[in-house]
């Protein structure tokens, strides 16, 4: 197994690359004069630039002399294990820094590419991503013709294939525990995941009173003690696999979108996330698990677990569902339910949290 430990080494950063950053930041009027670590003389025969060593930097721009710090970040456990983490907390330095009386200036912005380069970023107002245009349709789609029509068995295969997708992602496994705590907490405690959630919602919520949301965060906070013991199930997950990521291609086989909140997490995040939505569904024409979306959900289940023999994962399913209830019964992201198909997942999110185990042939004794 491979780790996440070190996940910002050295920039192999020569002179040259740095007087053409300066040139393309400040203009060709730019001209290094010297640079080295913080503390020393300088250097010109650096190499190696390590994150967290800030560069001290002469140069002369149109005659004059002017002198600079290059700063990076080390990446550590405090959720900055990737570079995108790191990132953001440079984009806000660049971005706030000028605004906060006797705060340095910020005189350059920008990123270390796969080949050492320095390449500016002049002026960001927003960020974007471009990917490819795959064909096919949204999954959900299928959800909707099975709920008025009928299931085929089509729509069994493609959840058996759903289910052997995530057993090949989630067989692979990093020893990192430190990485599994943070996707842990931020489950519970990020603004898109549990805490975040039960804020969107109105306050105070009929159908949801605040003692109830105020209990049910208590019962969270042990369940994040109770998973801080499985630190060794850290894989590789997708983070948003709902019926809005999937599209369905033309020839039966699926793509999937928007990977999310980062590329390590829990495996029930995942299987957890699309049996949901099986279960949304069949409260749409009563108040349990029923039918054709249970042949679904079972589907899914049993297959995952015949592909993983991954049984420990009942352990760890519960608050995954819970941010997946609060998610489906949002009246934010979803104003069209009934009070009867919400108050099913209020109660299922309480009562799946009894458990020490997930009993997912018995699903709707959660719902009582």
């Amino acid at each position: 197994m491979s780790s996440t430990k070190d996940r910002s080494p050295a920039l192999q950063i020569d002179l040259s690359s740095l007087q053409d950053y300066l040139q393309k930041q400040f203009g060709t009027g730019a001209r290094l004069i010297e640079a080295g670590e913080m503390g020393s003389a300088g250097k010109q025969g650096m190499k190696e630039f390590g994150y967290g060593k800030p560069l001290h930097i002469r140069f002369e721009l149109d005659g004059e002399e002017k002198q600079a710090v290059l700063s990076t970040m080390r990446g550590d456990s405090f959720g900055h294990q990737f570079y995108w983490d790191r990132a953001a907390i440079l984009m806000f330095q660049y971005e706030t820094g000028e605004s906060m009386e006797k705060h340095v200036s910020s005189l350059g912005f920008g990123y270390v590419d796969k080949k050492d380069n320095l390449v500016p970023v002049v002026e960001p107002r927003e960020f974007f991503i471009l990917h490819e245009m795959a064909e096919g349709y949204d999954y959900f789609l299928d959800l909707e013709r099975i709920k008025k029509k009928g299931l085929k068995q089509s729509d069994l295969e493609l959840t058996k294939e759903f289910s052997r997708w995530m057993a090949r992602l989630h067989s692979r496994r990093l020893d990192d525990a430190d990485l599994y705590l943070r996707r842990i907490r931020n489950l519970i405690g990020a603004s898109e995941c549990i805490f975040g959630l039960v804020d969107s919602y109105p306050h105070p919520y009929d159908l949801f009173p605040p003692e109830r949301f105020e209990e049910l965060e208590c019962r969270l906070i042990s369940w994040r003690w109770k998973l801080g013991s499985f630190t060794h199930r850290l894989a590789a997950v997708h983070g948003d696999f709902h019926p809005w990521n999937v599209l369905v291609q033309p020839d039966g086989d699926f793509r999937v979108l928007d990977r999310s909140r980062g590329e390590w997490g829990e495996p029930a995040d995942d299987i957890t996330t699309m049996t949901s939505n099986y279960l949304l569904y069949s409260l749409y024409s009563g108040p349990s698990l029923k039918g054709d979306f249970e042949k679904l959900y079972r589907t899914m289940w049993d297959t995952y677990l015949e592909e993983t023999g991954d049984w420990e994962i009942l352990h760890t399913a519960a608050p995954f569902y819970v941010f997946r209830a609060l998610v489906i019964a949002s009246p934010k992201w979803y104003p069209g339910h009934s009070r009867e198909v919400r108050m099913s997942l209020f109660r299922f999110m309480e009562n799946v949290l009894q458990d020490e185990e997930f009993d997912y042939e018995n699903i709707n004794k959660y719902l009582g």
